[in-house]
Parts: structure tokens; sequence; C-alpha cells
């Protein structure tokens, strides 16, 4: 059947391109921060993404000065030692050779935040399901780095973060809630595979064994 709202071949092509070789980088970042236009651009990928209630909870802080990233290093520093020693065996020396972030070799950072409290939206559909205001950020962090891979800009999100320290460097206020840190920049390349597949960590799962019909039954993944 013929869709008159669907996009031409190329840009549909496109679309689907991004979201395949979209990858979580964490090495070989330029030196050379990102352009104010294209920074904008990015930006305003994100503030377009689809929010609960119409709410655009998200709240873009752009973090740029050696000192702050730094800090912020120094933050992934500790609680990376803390998940390690998590790990034991084969495990720990391969958890301790992963390359986790990008921090120091990013130009920029951008520090994704939510206004969970925000009255914009009239609490619409966060009755039944609060967490629908992170979800919408998490919404506007997948279109930040989908408009990033179209544009060559990499995007590391770096997860392994005290969120009460990380609010202590920024001045975060309590209203805000920490969704995602991202390292932000040119970069040499694109590996053709996620870093932690390449590495042994995990693989990916096949899309039939997530797929089910009218009932859960039992999990295929385990």
């Amino acid at each position: 059947m013929s869709n008159p709202h669907a996009f031409p071949e190329p840009d549909r092509t496109a679309v689907y391109r991004a979201i395949e070789s979209r990858r979580d980088v964490r090495r070989g970042y330029l030196p050379e921060p990102l352009p104010e236009e294209l920074l904008q651009r990015l930006l305003a990928a994100a503030h377009s993404a689809p929010s609960v209630g119409l709410m655009q909870p998200t709240r873009f802080l752009v973090i740029r000065s050696p000192e702050m990233r730094r800090a912020v290093h120094h933050l992934f520093q500790q609680a990376n030692a803390e998940a390690a020693a998590t790990y034991e065996g084969e495990q720990h020396e391969l958890y301790t050779g992963l390359k986790l972030e990008g921090l120091l070799e990013a130009p920029q950072h951008l520090c994704m935040l939510s206004d969970t409290g925000s009255e914009r939206g009239h609490r619409l559909g966060r009755h039944t399901v609060p967490e629908t205001a992170v979800y919408s950020t998490v919404c506007s962090v997948q279109n930040l780095w989908l408009a990033a891979r179209a544009e060559g800009v990499g995007v590391g999100w770096v997860s392994i973060l005290s969120q009460e320290r990380l609010r202590e460097v920024l001045h975060i206020p309590a209203h805000l809630t920490p969704v995602a840190y991202l390292c932000l920049g040119y970069v040499e390349s694109f590996a053709d595979m996620p870093d932690l597949e390449r590495a042994g960590w995990e693989k990916r799962v096949p899309l039939e064994s997530v797929v089910y019909l009218d009932r859960f039954t039992n999990d295929k993944t385990t």
C-alpha cells in the first residue's frame, strides 16, 4: 500500500542508518569544540523530543571549562573504583581493561536534567506514571544522540558517576534530576560495533527473543 505520509526512500534510509550506526563513543575525541550553531542544532533536536503532557522537563547544562571537566573526571574515577571492587576474577580483569569514558578528551560535556515537578503540562499523564517526566528527558537524549550521529558528532553517556557528588560539583538544585551526563565532540571514527560487544563484555540478543504476542510468557533471554 502506498503511504503518502512516508518519507522518500533516501530519507528513510538515512534515519535507519543513523539508528544502526549510533555508538556510545568513549575514545578518539578530537580537541576542537563544536561550533555554536552545530551545538544549538543538536540541543534543538533534543528539545523537540516528545514529552508527557508537553511538559518539556529537560534542562541542558553545557560544560566546557577544563577545571569542571577534570572535576567530573575525578568523580568518575571514584565511582569506577567502587564499581570495579564488585567484580572478581576474569570479570574484574575485563572490567578494569574497559575504556568507559572520554571525559578529559571530549572538548565539551552536556548534563541533561529533568524538572520532574514542573507544573508545565498540568500533570497530564503523570497521575498514574509519574516517572514519565524522566522518560521524556530520556527521549531528548535519544533525539540528540541520533542527530549527533547524522552530524558526525560523537556522544558518550557516562553513567559511572555518583549522582550526589555530581550535584555538588555542578550546583544542581534539588528540584532537578540528573538523567544523562554526556561527552560530546568530533571523533576520529565511529566503531563498526559497540565497544562492549567487541571487548566480550556482553552481546546483543536477537529481536525474536524479546518479542511477545498478546501476553508475556516466559523470558526468552534467560
